[in-house]
């Protein structure tokens, strides 16, 4: 291909497909520009197939795919240089994978928003589990100027949650973060807190505002972000471009912020207080299903902030009779999540996925902060979440029928359990809370994902990527070079380096004859025969496909790791004899935004034929109705002497695919 200006060719795409207004997200995979359209009908296909660097225009997917080859991440990157689409919104893989529910929808969706504040959140919660130990044992006084500074260190985090969740929304959901910022510091402002505390009646203009607390609340101000991108881009549109840059901000702050308190304050107040109402009064003819209950959906009243509801009627019983009959469930609710996330600390292959979830586990059973553990393990991962709640039903069944309570106002976890012992059968509490604890952890254990086993860093680029990724030709873990004792390899597999086998090739380039690998064990497909008109079409080049029969797919050819997708479904190498290889696992796959797929490669890395590339779980693949043929693509072909596929039929990895002649 002739040199392509990547700029001209970014902004010739976005003139044809109807200008920024006209697209809501633009990603890329290995080789294809893929852009989400609101009015495909806008889109002049033949113009942008016209465009220098251009293969190919496909519509597939509900995606409008503009096939650019090796230099995609190029016009990427420049096309989020002239446009607000690419900086924020732009993943490793694409969309989010087919066929999920609208609530498993809104799970990704908290999820995803959560993710890039993981780490502090999880760190932050170690700290408080770690405080609420010492103050327990005697080691730190609870009134010392020491603690009340490490207390601040530990709570800032939770407190200030709606701030720290404005960013991440706004990033979502294509706002301006620091207006979203400005309407959480109102939703937590001092002055707004004490409004809410006070109990008094609140108005605004002459209308009435019921007030509630914002601190540590989550959805208000998702809920916020996602209203103000409406509101944002409306008034871009209608507003003159000498006012806008400040009307805007000015504007939507003014109408945000008494909206949400108008809104979203009283809507949930009102839930709250009908729930909270509900459940105590159960509580005076069947204990142990009020308890079923508090046990099983007091996380999920936290995730929506109707948990609130719940704190008036605890404090006014703990001021009149010294205890609340509504804390004696919540051991068990609390324990339960946190034996689900411990359990999955055992059982994932996720490397990263683990290091989240033992701390996690850990504040969560000390210090009863479960936010880290719902929202960077047992959410996204929904079965524990689910089993999470199946062990808090049973538990708050068993402990409230035995009128267990706190005698104090305590955050429920190990440590607390002397403020349950003096209320109620105590021993039914123990039962109740264990139960909870072995159906959470046993079920999450025996039923939760495994996952793969991909490399740390890996899965961390692939989780924060959906917020604030890099392109996806980007180095992983930069400076890095691939041997075959590489501490990378995934869990299962024996070596990062193949044993070809006795009798095949190797990728050499002797008289100019070069003959490429196969990448993986299976059967060999004619490349016109794949189900992808674009690589069918040998517009990306020639070669060939392979139905595998295994998931570890290796390098056909020795050479430097040009690209390799975080998402892990392709990898581009390029020969020291300038030929350059394309494996791509399946077809679509970018679309699993790497579920099944543990890279075992960065690009950077220099590898051999034969050397692990990575590990694909075939029945995840499957199982989301993606085909697992695996291509093989010389990309240059116009650029050398000739190139013919030679393996048929059943194939080996490490047999001769494909004779490329320089």
């Amino acid at each position: 291909m002739a040199v392509v200006d990547y700029r001209s060719l970014a902004e010739g795409i976005l003139q044809e497909v109807g200008g920024e207004e006209n697209i809501v997200s633009a990603t890329h995979c290995a080789t294809r520009l893929r852009l989400k359209l609101r009015d495909e009908s806008k889109a002049d296909k033949a113009a942008i197939e016209k465009l220098p660097g251009v293969i190919a225009v496909m519509q597939a997917g509900g995606q409008y795919q503009v096939v650019i080859g090796d230099n995609v991440p190029h016009v990427h990157a420049e096309l989020g240089k002239i446009t607000k689409l690419t900086g924020d919104e732009a993943s490793t893989g694409g969309d989010e994978a087919p066929g999920g529910n609208l609530f498993n929808r809104f799970i990704n969706l908290i999820s995803s928003i959560f993710l890039p504040i993981l780490w502090p959140l999880a760190g932050a919660g170690l700290l408080k589990a770690f405080l609420s130990m010492a103050t327990q044992f005697g080691w730190l006084n609870a009134e010392s100027q020491t603690y009340v500074i490490l207390a601040a260190a530990a709570d800032s985090i939770f407190y200030f949650l709606p701030l720290f969740l404005a960013v991440t929304a706004a990033r979502r959901f294509k706002t301006n973060q620091f207006t979203s910022m400005a309407i959480a510091g109102a939703l937590v402002y001092p002055s707004i807190v004490e409004l809410a505390a006070a109990g008094a009646p609140v108005a605004f203009a002459g209308l009435p505002v019921v007030m509630m607390s914002y601190t540590s609340s989550v959805i208000p101000i998702i809920v916020a972000v996602w209203l103000q991108g409406y509101l944002e881009r409306f008034l871009n549109k209608i507003l003159p471009a000498a006012l806008r840059n400040f009307s805007t901000p000015l504007l939507t702050i003014l109408v945000m912020v008494p909206l949400i308190l108008m809104t979203v304050g009283p809507v949930t107040t009102y839930a709250a207080q009908a729930i909270s109402s509900g459940v105590n009064a159960t509580f005076g003819f069947a204990p142990w299903l009020a308890g079923a209950i508090m046990g099983g959906f007091w996380q999920v009243f936290v995730l929506f902030g109707l948990h609130w509801g719940f704190v008036p009627i605890m404090t006014n019983d703990l001021a009149t009779q010294g205890y609340s009959l509504l804390t004696g469930p919540l051991l068990a609710a609390v324990l339960a999540q946190a034996a689900a996330t411990l359990a999955v600390f055992f059982r994932t292959r996720n490397a990263a996925r683990r290091q989240v979830a033992g701390p996690a586990a850990l504040s969560g059973f000390l210090a009863g902060i479960t936010e880290p553990g719902i929202y960077g393990v047992n959410l996204p991962l929904k079965k524990p979440f689910y089993f999470g709640i199946a062990g808090g039903v049973i538990g708050g069944a068993i402990a409230a029928s035995g009128g267990s309570a706190a005698n104090s106002f305590v955050f429920p976890s190990l440590l607390a359990l002397p403020a349950f012992s003096t209320v109620g059968s105590f021993t039914l509490q123990l039962i109740g809370t264990g139960v909870a604890v072995v159906i959470a952890f046993s079920l999450t254990f025996l039923f939760g994902p495994r996952e793969s086993a991909v490399p740390t860093a890996d899965v961390q680029a692939q989780d924060t990527a959906a917020l604030d990724p890099a392109t996806d030709d980007a180095p992983i873990a930069s400076g890095s070079t691939h041997t075959s004792a590489s501490t990378d390899t995934p869990a299962g597999a024996t070596s990062a380096t193949a044993t070809l086998p006795t009798g095949t090739a190797t990728a050499t380039e002797i008289a100019g004859t070069v003959e490429v690998l196969s990448p993986v064990d299976g059967t060999a497909v004619a490349l016109t025969e794949v189900p992808d008109k674009v690589f069918a079409s040998e517009a990306m080049g020639k070669g060939l496909g392979i139905v595998p029969t295994d998931g570890h797919v290796y390098a056909p050819i020795s050479g430097t790791v040009k690209a390799a997708m975080k998402s892990g479904h392709a990898y581009g190498i390029k020969s020291p004899g300038g030929i350059e290889v394309l494996v791509h696992i399946g077809i679509d796959t970018v679309q699993l935004n790497g579920r099944g797929f543990s890279p075992a490669v960065t690009r950077g890395d220099h590898v051999k034929a034969g050397d692990l590339l990575a590990v694909v779980d075939l029945d995840v693949v499957a199982e989301a109705g993606y085909d697992p043929t695996t291509l093989v693509v010389i990309t240059n072909t116009a650029q050398l002497t000739d190139v013919v596929p030679v393996a048929q039929g059943t194939v080996t990895h490490g047999q001769p695919a494909v004779t490329v002649q320089i």
